[in-house]
């Protein structure tokens, strides 16, 4: 039976205003989850709370059976940086250094050596020489997302990773992604406007109304 990468009980947010309450959520390993909503329905902040950086006003979140938000920080950064991949809307890349040595950080800091046939998948391999800043808004995010997986992430989160590509890069990173999810018996969370990309995910959930339901 595949294993629970992610279980969350009774997560409940707000800021100003009430976000979402009563969230139970669980993904197993070799599965892919999408949740949509519209702009401001609070998918991204409950991505964030499911990736250890928000922790919710109430309930639980168990990442790899640990409750994710009683661990010490040093604890919940050891478990960001060996297990978790976060694939967020800025791409968090050091733009004066190149492409390669962007992945050789990543790959040093999880003990993990890059994939060339990685890189040649999502159509890279060729821009490792570059620097970050001379590289397009779709190649950066295609850097980004190598340099996510080069750390073999059992669990990933992504916030719309294909939101600013066009049809046919985003069509080759979701399936970059997926192939990933399915060969490393990982799991991935999807946050995304795109009803397209959410298909090819194994489920999808939408976030409105403050609940989240499967549909």
């Amino acid at each position: 039976m595949p294993k629970t990468l992610l279980n969350a009980e009774d997560i409940a947010h707000s800021f100003d205003y009430p976000l979402f309450s009563n969230i139970n959520f669980k993904i197993h390993q070799r599965e892919s989850i999408a949740i949509l909503g519209r702009s401001g329905s609070g998918k991204s902040t409950l991505l964030h709370i499911f990736s250890s950086f928000i922790e919710p006003n109430s309930g639980k979140v168990e990442i790899f059976d640990k409750e994710i938000y009683s661990l010490s920080e040093d604890n919940i950064e050891d478990i960001r940086r060996n297990k978790l991949g976060i694939v967020f809307q800025a791409h968090y890349l050091f733009k004066g250094m190149k492409a390669i040595e962007n992945l050789e950080i990543a790959t040093l800091l999880a003990n993990e050596e890059i994939d060339n046939s990685l890189l040649e998948r999502l159509e890279i391999k060729e821009l490792m020489e570059q620097k970050i800043g001379e590289l397009s808004g779709g190649q950066q995010q295609r850097v980004s997302i190598a340099r996510v997986l080069s750390k073999k992430p059992s669990l990933i989160f992504a916030d719309e990773p294909t939101g600013n590509l066009d049809k046919e890069t985003a069509q080759l990173v979701m399936d970059v992604l997926l192939e990933y999810i399915d060969k490393h018996n990982a799991g991935m969370i999807l946050v995304t406007h795109d009803e397209e990309m959410a298909k090819l995910c194994n489920k999808s959930y939408k976030l409105e109304n403050q609940i989240l339901e499967e549909i």
